[in-house]
């Protein structure tokens, strides 16, 4: 920006009066930049609540699933020694349960090597354990045989590495200088064996065990446990894992502890409809849908922000932060006041929650089940499309009233699978053509935010153009008073010159 040196000659404050003179200009400008804040502010409104709409709109696509409304529970008689879970298909019934069987892993607890003679660490040497030249130690893991290599430079934790590479879980414990070894999982598959035709290098490393599992022995020998498979008989039928888990016709049992086979102790598995899931899964979408709806029917009913228009630089400079936050806030709480797009994404919303289904030859809505507006009257604010679950302990304005939907989901779980999974599709529907690409709007968007984009852009040129426009006129003036200027000192040149004459 140029330098100006104005009003030297005729002693006006030439800047106040150009700017007077563009005032109506920089009025017109404003006035643009004021729409694209607002605009912005909208544009950001909206991102915010699409976004709610979208997670909703994702959200009730997983509940148009019948399974999700088809839950399953199954107790087990003693929880110490099975535990059970259900899946969606699992059969509503008894069933027995025996456990004949724990699966175990395959562990080895090393005999106290070094003969007390020093303390061994992670970086002692296998010269150290007495091992002097190269010898060899076989580590069978399952079906599969693998030969480690040892020699007397090697280290006990490099020894562990080799180990763990082979598919064992080894560790060296200081303390009580023993190596402990172990399989990496449960079950006869996973056991593994340590051998080698030097006795000797087994003995020094405390790994030569017997053959059999032994509980009893002496500090020169390991303790050996073989790993085993887990045995059930379900129904009558046995069924063997190499974790303690048995996935079956829907249920997952979990076996704890070996039921009693001197007395023929049999468990019972008691398989039913988990009425307190489906209740959740009903009541946590008529949540999600409460709060979306308050909140869009809060923004369309906002007060009017009549009068309030974005501040300027200049205008925000004659406020404190606490006088600029309200004013913003008061324009920004009613940017969707009244605004059609948003009237259209509720009406759709609450027209897709009032509709009926026919399911064997019954016509059938939200009320069978308990569930419905409140009155006008005992509504709060922006609450009268809010939906409430009689009986629900939750909800003062219905608990005081019978519970009918978890009623239903015991009596008839099928009615309400099927009519909450049409419910919840026909809503995912509705949303989904509102959420489609059109020329004003990108997929998934319930907003013309292509529109807005465009109108924003629109925005900025003309900004731009009203700026050019108001730089011209100031340059314009500026030159006249330039030259009026420059003919005052030449006029004032010309006075005292001739003063000078008149006066000698």
């Amino acid at each position: 920006m140029p330098i100006r040196l104005s009003g030297m000659a005729s002693g006006l404050d030439t800047d106040a009066i150009v700017k007077e003179l563009v005032s109506a200009y920089q009025t017109k400008t404003d006035k643009y930049k004021k729409a694209q804040t607002k605009l912005e502010w909208k544009q950001d409104a909206w991102k915010e609540l699409n976004a709610k709409i979208y997670k909703f709109y994702t959200n009730t696509f997983n509940r148009t699933l019948s399974s999700n409304y088809n839950k399953k529970k199954t107790v087990s008689s003693d929880e110490s020694k099975a535990s059970v879970v259900a899946a969606n298909g699992s059969v509503i019934g008894t069933q027995t349960l025996k456990i004949n069987a724990l699966a175990k892993s395959g562990y080895l607890t090393g005999a106290e090597i070094g003969e007390g003679k020093k303390e061994l660490t992670a970086d002692s040497t296998l010269k150290d354990l007495g091992i002097e030249g190269s010898t060899n130690i076989s580590l069978t893991v399952g079906d599969k045989t693998e030969t480690i290599e040892l020699d007397g430079s090697m280290k006990i934790r490099d020894f562990l590495g080799k180990l763990n590479e082979k598919g064992v879980v080894a560790s060296f414990d200081e303390k009580n200088q023993r190596f402990f070894i172990s399989s990496k999982s449960s079950g006869v598959a996973n056991n593994f064996e340590i051998d080698s035709e030097d006795t000797q290098a087994l003995e020094a490393l405390g790994l030569k065990y017997s053959t059999k599992d032994s509980e009893n022995v002496g500090s020169k020998e390991a303790h050996k446990v073989t790993g085993t498979d887990a045995k059930i008989v379900l129904n009558g039928a046995t069924f063997t894992s190499e974790t303690n888990s048995f996935s079956i016709n829907g249920l997952t049992i979990t076996a704890k502890a070996v039921t009693d086979e001197d007395t023929n102790e049999t468990l019972t598995l008691s398989t039913d409809t988990d009425v307190d899931a489906i209740y959740n899964s009903i009541k946590d979408f008529i949540k999600e849908y409460n709060e979306l709806i308050k909140e869009m029917d809060t923004l369309y009913n906002a007060k009017s922000a009549r009068g309030y228009e974005p501040l300027t630089d200049d205008e925000k400079d004659s406020m404190s932060d606490t006088e600029v936050e309200k004013w913003e806030t008061k324009i920004k709480d009613s940017l969707l006041r009244r605004d059609s797009t948003l009237s259209g994404v509720i009406s759709t919303m609450k027209n897709a929650m009032q509709k009926s289904f026919t399911i064997d030859g019954e016509s059938i809505s939200l009320s069978i089940f308990g569930i419905g507006t409140a009155g006008y009257f005992d509504s709060g604010e922006n609450e009268k499309g809010m939906y409430h679950i009689d009986g629900d302990a939750d909800d003062s304005t219905s608990a005081s009233k019978t519970d009918k939907l978890k009623t239903m989901i015991a009596s008839d779980p099928d009615k309400v699978a099927s009519f909450f999974s049409q419910l919840s599709k026909n809503l995912y529907d509705e949303l989904g053509k509102k959420m489609s690409s059109t020329t004003l709007s990108s997929a998934f968007t319930v907003y013309n935010d292509k529109q807005m984009k465009n109108e924003y852009d629109e925005y900025t040129k003309t900004i731009k153009k009203w700026e050019n426009y108001v730089t011209e006129q100031e340059e314009k003036w500026y030159k006249k008073f330039s030259a009026m200027e420059t003919a005052l000192a030449k006029l004032q040149s010309s006075t005292s010159a001739l003063s000078g004459l008149l006066g000698s």
